[in-house]
Formats: C-alpha cells, sequence, structure tokens
C-alpha cells in the first residue's frame, strides 16, 4: 500500500463462524511430491494438481527449497476451529410463551417512557411487566437503562418460560438502515456470549409500520450481525473459546419462505464475509502467495459445479507478458501465483460477464523504498491481500447463491512485495502485458503495478464490466478517514449500481472524482508513465494510473479500501467488501 499513515480506530465491528483454514501443505501426495523435490532442489515440471475443475495449463512450481521453508516459518499453523452452525428461525408467535435461554427486546428510548405510575406505556414492555409482577420496571431502573444506542442488559427473572430477558438500546428512533439493524444482530451476540446461552429469541418492543420489504432486510441484516458478532478469529491462539449460541428466533417480522430464503442467504454471505477476515487475518508467514492460491482452489472446488480455477506461475506470467506483475514479485523467495477463478451459472445461459480484482500483496514491505518509521504500518501489511480476500470471500458466497445468468472472473494477481538483489529498484522501467513502460518512481507503489496486469488479463476475458478492490493508498485514509472506501469510476450508471448495493449491505463507500488534469504529474520522461505522482491526490492519481490497464470499451470502476480493511480498535480485519459485491453481482444476475 502506498503512503501508508498511522491508524486510527477504526469504526467497532464484531464477526463469526469459525476457520476452515488449514493452509495444509501436505494434505495430498502431489504436495509431497513438490515439498520433497523442492528440498532436492529439483524442478517440477508437471502441473500441480489443485482441487476444483482446473484450466488446461494451470500449473504451480516451486522455485526452491526456500519457498517451501518460508511457508513453515516460524513453525506456526493454524488451529482447526470447529465452524458453528446457527440456525435461523422467522416466527409468528405469542413472545410472552416462547421458551429458551435469552429473550432479547430491542427498545428505543421511547419505548423506555413510563407513566406516573412507574409503568411502561409501550405495549410490549408493559405485558413482560405484568407478568413480572413489575420486576422489569424496577431491574431496568436500577441498571439504569434507558434505551440509549448501544446500550444492553441481561436480566435474570423468574416467572416466564426463558431464563432471562435481555433489552438492547436502539436510541431515540427506531432503526432504519442495514447498519442499525446489523447492530441489532451484534449486540444479542454479545448478550449471548455473555451469558453463554444456546438459543435466544429477538423481539422488538415496537415493530408497528415497519413494510413487509423492510422487514424482509430487517431479519436479514439481524441475522447477519448475529452472526458476524460471535466470531473469534482463534485459529493462531493457543486457547479457544468454544461458541455457545446454536438457535436464533425472530419473532413479529413475519415468517414464511420468502424470509426463509433471505435468512439463508444471509448465511450465505456472512460465510463469505469470514473466509475473507480469515484471509486477511492469516499472517504472511502462513497465507503466502501459493497458500494463497491453494485456498482460491478449495472455493473451486468445493463448488465444482459451478467454478473452474486458473493458477498460473511465474513462467506462465512470463509468457503472457506480465513484466509490471512479475517485477513486483522479482525479490521474494515465495513465488508469485496468478490465480483466476470463473463462476459458471448452473444452466449455462450467460446474459452477462463480470470481473472482480482484486489486490494479493500477502506482505508489502515496500521494497527499495522500504517503510520505516512511526505511522509506516509495515506491522500491519499483512492486511494488503485485502482486495483480494474480498475477491475470494464474495467468490465462496456467490458458489452457495447460485445467481443465474450471470458469468464473473475472480482474477487477484498475488505476490509479496519484498528486497534483495533480485528485487525491482526505483527508476527500473517495466513493461506491463499491453506493452505501456512504466518508470518505478517508488517501489513502495507496488499494488497498482499488479493491478496492471490483472486488469489487463480481466479484459482479455471478454467481460463487460470490472470492479477492483485495493487497499492502495494511504492518501485515501486521509480523505475519508478509516471506515469509509472511496470509489472511481468514469462509468456514473456502475456508480450507481455500487451505491445500490452498499445501501443494502451497509457498508461505507464515497465516489471520489477522477480528475484527468492530475495525470500531468504522473508523465515520465523515459517512459509512459511513473507508477506515483506524489502525495497530494494520491488517491486520485492512483485511479487515474490504473484507468490505463483497461479498455476502453469496459466498464470499470476502482474501489480503494485501504481504510476499513482492517478494525484497529479489535485488531483485526473487518470483511469489508464481500457483501457489497455480492449485492453487485446479484444486481447483474437475470
Amino acid at each position: 500500500m502506498a503512503g501508508a499513515i498511522a491508524p486510527t480506530a477504526a469504526a467497532s465491528t464484531v464477526t463469526v463462524l469459525a476457520s476452515r483454514l488449514c493452509y495444509s501443505s501436505l494434505a495430498s501426495s502431489a504436495a509431497a511430491h513438490r515439498v520433497a523435490a523442492a528440498a532436492l532442489r529439483c524442478p517440477i515440471s508437471s502441473a500441480l494438481l489443485l482441487p476444483g475443475r482446473l484450466r488446461r495449463g494451470a500449473a504451480v512450481r516451486m522455485g526452491h527449497s526456500a519457498a517451501a521453508a518460508r511457508a513453515a516459518l516460524g513453525l506456526t499453523k493454524p488451529n482447526a476451529v470447529e465452524a458453528p452452525q446457527i440456525t435461523f428461525s422467522a416466527k409468528e408467535i405469542d413472545f410472552a410463551e416462547w421458551k429458551g435461554d435469552i429473550l432479547a427486546v430491542a427498545v428505543s428510548e421511547k419505548d423506555m417512557s413510563k407513566d406516573s405510575n412507574s409503568k411502561f406505556e409501550n405495549l410490549t414492555l408493559k405485558r413482560l411487566d405484568e407478568k413480572l409482577g413489575g420486576l422489569l420496571a424496577e431491574a431496568s431502573a436500577e441498571e439504569d437503562f434507558t434505551g440509549k444506542s448501544g446500550q444492553s442488559t441481561v436480566l435474570r427473572l423468574p416467572g416466564l418460560g426463558f431464563k432471562r430477558i435481555g433489552l438492547v438500546g436502539l436510541g431515540q428512533h427506531s432503526p432504519s438502515s442495514t447498519t442499525a439493524y446489523q447492530g441489532i444482530g451484534e449486540a444479542v451476540a454479545a448478550v449471548a456470549k455473555t451469558a453463554q446461552a444456546s438459543n435466544v429469541a429477538i423481539v422488538f418492543a415496537s415493530a408497528n409500520g415497519v413494510s413487509q420489504e423492510s422487514k424482509l432486510n430487517a431479519a436479514s441484516a439481524i441475522a447477519s450481525g448475529t452472526v458476524l458478532g460471535v466470531h473469534e478469529d482463534s485459529r493462531f491462539k493457543s486457547e479457544s473459546k468454544k461458541i455457545q449460541l446454536k438457535a436464533v428466533d425472530i419473532i413479529g417480522l413475519g415468517s414464511g419462505p420468502e424470509l426463509d430464503q433471505k435468512l439463508k442467504y444471509a448465511s450465505d454471505v456472512c460465510t463469505g464475509v469470514i473466509f475473507g477476515k480469515e484471509l486477511v487475518n492469516a499472517p504472511a508467514n502462513v497465507l503466502t502467495p501459493g497458500a494463497l492460491a491453494e485456498e482460491a482452489s478449495k472455493v473451486a472446488s468445493t463448488y465444482s459445479d459451478v467454478f473452474t480455477a486458473t493458477i498460473l506461475d511465474a513462467e506462465q506470467c512470463k509468457e503472457l507478458k506480465m513484466g509490471s506483475y512479475l517485477a513486483v514479485a522479482a525479490a521474494s523467495s515465495n513465488p508469485p501465483h496468478f490465480i483466476h477463478l470463473r463462476y459458471t451459472p448452473p444452466n449455462g445461459d450467460v446474459k452477462r460477464k463480470l470481473a472482480i480484482v482484486g489486490k494479493g500483496l500477502t506482505f508489502d514491505s515496500g521494497g527499495y523504498n522500504i517503510k520505516a518509521g512511526p505511522g509506516s504500518m509495515i506491522e500491519l501489511m499483512k492486511f494488503d491481500m485485502g482486495g483480494s480476500a474480498a475477491t475470494f470471500g464474495a467468490a465462496k458466497a456467490i458458489g452457495q447463491i447460485k445467481p443465474p445468468g450471470v458469468e464473473v472472473h475472480f482474477i487477484v494477481a498475488a505476490c509479496e512485495n519484498m528486497i534483495s538483489g533480485t528485487g525491482m529498484r526505483p527508476g527500473d522501467i517495466v513493461t506491463a502485458s499491453n506493452g505501456k513502460t512504466i518508470e518505478v518512481n517508488n517501489t513502495d507503489a507496488e499494488g497498482r503495478l499488479t493491478l496492471a496486469d490483472a486488469l489487463i488479463y480481466a479484459c482479455n476475458q471478454g467481460v463487460e464490466k470490472i470492479v477492483d478492490l485495493a487497499t492502495l493508498t494511504g492518501a485515501c485514509i486521509v480523505a475519508l478517514g478509516p471506515s469509509i472506501a472511496g470509489f472511481f469510476t468514469p462509468n456514473d450508471d456502475l456508480a450507481k449500481e455500487i451505491v445500490a448495493a452498499s445501501e443494502i449491505s451497509g457498508e461505507k463507500l464515497w465516489r471520489m472524482p477522477l480528475e484527468e488534469s492530475y495525470w500531468e504529474s504522473m508523465k515520465s520522461g523515459v517512459a509512459d508513465m511513473v507508477n506515483t505522482g506524489g502525495r497530494q491526490g494520491g488517491a486520485i492519481t492512483a485511479a487515474l494510473f490504473l484507468k490505463q490497464f483497461v479498455d476502453e470499451k469496459v466498464q470499470w470502476l476502482h474501489i480503494d479500501m485501504a481504510g476499513p480493511v482492517w478494525n484497529d480498535k479489535k485488531r483485526a480485519a473487518t470483511g469489508f467488501g464481500v457483501s457489497t459485491l455480492v449485492e453487485w453481482v446479484l444486481k447483474n444476475s437475470s
């Protein structure tokens, strides 16, 4: 990532389902053969048989024994953590008759108002309080619970079929946005974790006047927030907590097949978000470019009815003249892997072709322009593959949802940006696969060099639209802060599509200008362009650079997600981008 800055506290985001990422290097005889040959310094000319349907010519080769040793640096292996299964049910039942561990009631400040006799005016709370002989009003007053946003309390009160009542504050008004409903789910997850509850019911104190469509979206967002709120990535901890929550009933927002389908959709998307989070959380000594390729191939294998996988090694990328990408990868002992997953709908009927391109720097040292000093964020540069994590997280969700009528290409040029005698130097001129030459005036502006060849490759797949995602610039964090991604596109219709998708997903994006006059700062005296134009308008010039490698006939949009990829407060990844990408694909599906 170019021009990193000191991180600030990101918006609080909790997330879940436990890891399925094992990065097993000796899981198959082919992998064992690969490692043995590398140890003997013998080249492997045959293709490594990765899971899934590999297209002709897909091959992965190990360069030398250092590559095998590098993957095991520190002897760290992620623990295999059992993925919890949470069943969601939408019900229209009498909440007071529900039986289970916790009845969570979402209440606004208005709902908590009382009459002159200190009795609740809200009918839901009034009924509960009467059944409890006035204990609910008394206990909530003692706990100083007023319904403010972010407030929650759990009361153990006898007399009903549930063991506890949880009160979750909504603030002054009932929720109206996806983010607000997700927040309810997260709050309920926190309450359930504290009480070690295995089943929970959620009910709104006031749900009148909510449209049917709003109820569907609310139930889906609550389910997402709950699943993601339970998640703790404990793969690299010596001890992990077992997730107790198994079932959640959502009461009063309707029931039936349409709502059940919405809840399943939420679960599918959450699986992709968690996959993306875990990819970003994995350290660079575990998630090498080869390990990322293996994880991508597992997606293709799991959903082999709709996915094919093509993994290209350095030699094959050289044949495709990907000089820009290979220049970045040249210094690392971990070889590059160019990853291409293709989704084809089950019936094979394709009406639209899309591409999602993610930046895949599994570690970014900055190269010879090394990241150094306070604010360089070098210790967090494992997250410089956040774009690829969103790409493959979306692929995993799409593999489960299987939208019709749309073909989607998921493309990542994975590598590391390191320092060695074979590495790219400041002042070098590299040539991208479309023949354009680039003078490298900063080796820490490397992500755009890898994306250049990836975008050219994507255009060659005959797609109509491309969305790329990258932790590209510190300048975008300066402009928009830690929780908002900036996006750039010359196409207004595509901008509307991504905004509509983000409004449903709840992820925050803001359109930034593509100021063409700024391209003057990107001109070179000896090549077609330089790779960075300085600090002023850095996010804009980075986007203008990428634009040089996109076919004019292809609609293109670039998302700079350097800020929201990481939650500094929780010191963990957010899974940003997955939900919006899935929504975008569905919008383009017939």
